[in-house]
């Protein structure tokens, strides 16, 4: 975010911070989604077309899945020389193609599909995909957009395995408790075409993959299951996750394990010789730009991490011990100030007629743990606009939060027992619901210490 942004939003917000604690909280969030939008990233890492005129002629397809899908089609095709060709398929999450891509389509066709769990619209896209890689040569370019939610939305199951029963592998695994990169291992094992084995299908074309990442270590073998990129891990180590999480599988989808015949294409494969990786957003990036917010409205910024994973509710708890240091002894920062954090937290689902995802279960851990303690304000929220499956991305919590809802006759603990988050939130008018963003750089939480 350019300096000059910085200093009129720190104009903004100067005496905004002490007086409305919720709308800077809300500033700080819109910061870091604005540093991850597509349209701000891409033209920096765009490789040079291949010359159609030249001895060597290509073409360029471009081929994606993930939340941000819609918006960086948008973003390649208006930056793409209108006299170049250019063509492909891009799958993005249901709701989540830019309105003005949706009202005026370009070069680049973008379908919608489910997610967290996939659906036959998802398996269709992938099949897509792979017909759209048949033919490709030495001469042509793939340009591959990869976000977080591809590992959902191109579906494509393993030989003989159905879309049923990928559809119950990938409800237990986000019902687990297992972190992301354990459930990414998983599903690229039990793929068609993640795991490196879409980079295998475009060979020997030259595959250039622009990444937006939502996971934590920015890894590019797990951001959307990896489908261009080499894998390292191994059909053995999905076996001992599913062991570790106690997720049964189809006998087709076990045996495919045990045999090694699920394996994926490893690190020094032929098939990625010559391809890119770029990463053109991060969650540390939008971290930075909202702490760069914050010090310009001369609020002190600190950034603990943009890994932190672990169960949400004690995630929440945890932040909230901090807060109460800083906001009663002034250690280990001085207050007032800003604490930023990001990652991916699980849920492990214990009541499945519970409604809510990541943010708002950590934020009630959270409130349940500062009980109610002066001067603290927090809003967490997933970066993509959406929590889960709800409508929300997630939700604030002030000094009050306990307090109003008792005076509606809401528990929080018998909330937080259930997994019903939102729907203790929402009574208090508390969610933040900014709808799709068209960018997933994931978690994102800060905490004002006034």
């Amino acid at each position: 975010m350019p300096a000059d942004t910085d200093a009129r939003w720190g104009e903004r917000l100067e005496c905004s911070a002490e007086a409305d604690p919720r709308a800077f909280l809300r500033t700080l969030y819109d910061a870091a989604v604005q540093r991850a939008l597509p349209a701000h990233n891409t033209a920096a890492f765009l490789p040079a077309p291949p010359d159609p005129a030249g001895p060597r002629k290509g073409r360029t397809l471009v081929l994606g899945a993930g939340k941000a899908g819609g918006a960086m089609a948008a973003a390649v095709d208006a930056l793409w020389p209108a006299a170049a060709p250019l063509a492909g398929l891009v799958v993005t999450r249901y709701e989540h193609v830019p309105p003005a891509y949706r009202a005026r389509p370009g070069r680049i066709e973008v379908v919608e599909a489910s997610h967290p769990v996939p659906d036959a619209a998802g398996q269709r896209a992938a099949q897509r995909i792979v017909e759209l890689t048949r033919g490709l040569t030495a001469h042509d370019l793939v340009l591959c957009l990869v976000s977080g939610g591809g590992s959902a939305l191109l579906s494509l199951p393993a030989p003989g395995l159905t879309l049923a029963d990928k559809q119950a592998v990938n409800k237990a695994l986000l019902a687990s408790g297992a972190a992301i990169d354990e459930m990414n291992c998983v599903r690229k094992h039990l793929s068609a075409i993640k795991g490196g084995r879409l980079a295998a299908m475009c060979a020997p074309a030259r595959v250039v993959t622009l990444l937006i990442s939502d996971v934590p270590g920015d890894a590019p073998e797990v951001i959307g299951s990896g489908p261009t990129v080499p894998d390292a891990s191994t059909c053995a180590d999905a076996l001992a996750i599913l062991r570790r999480y106690g997720i049964d599988v189809p006998p087709a989808a076990r045996a495919g394990l045990e045999s090694g015949a699920f394996e994926t294409p490893k690190p020094g494969d032929a098939v990625f010789a010559g391809n890119e990786v770029h990463l053109i957003a991060t969650p540390q990036q939008s971290l930075e730009a909202a702490a760069a917010v914050a010090r310009a409205a001369g609020v002190a910024a600190h950034i603990l991490s943009d890994e932190i994973e672990g169960e949400s509710r004690e995630v929440g708890k945890v932040h909230a011990a901090l807060a109460r240091a800083v906001a009663r002894r002034g250690e280990p920062f001085a207050r007032p100030c800003v604490i930023l954090s990001g990652g991916e937290t699980t849920v492990t689902v214990r009541n499945k007629g519970g409604r809510g995802g990541r943010a708002s279960e950590f934020l009630l851990g959270c409130a349940i743990a500062l009980q109610g303690e002066p001067g603290v304000h927090v809003l967490a929220a997933d970066t993509d606009g959406i929590d889960g499956i709800e409508d929300n991305a997630g939700a604030i919590v002030t000094p009050g939060t306990l307090a109003r809802a008792r005076a509606l006759g809401l528990q929080a603990a018998d909330f937080l027992d259930r997994n019903d988050a939102y729907n203790f939130f929402k009574p208090l008018a508390d969610l933040v619901v900014p709808g799709p963003t068209f960018t997933n750089v994931n978690d994102f939480r800060a905490l004002y210490i006034a």
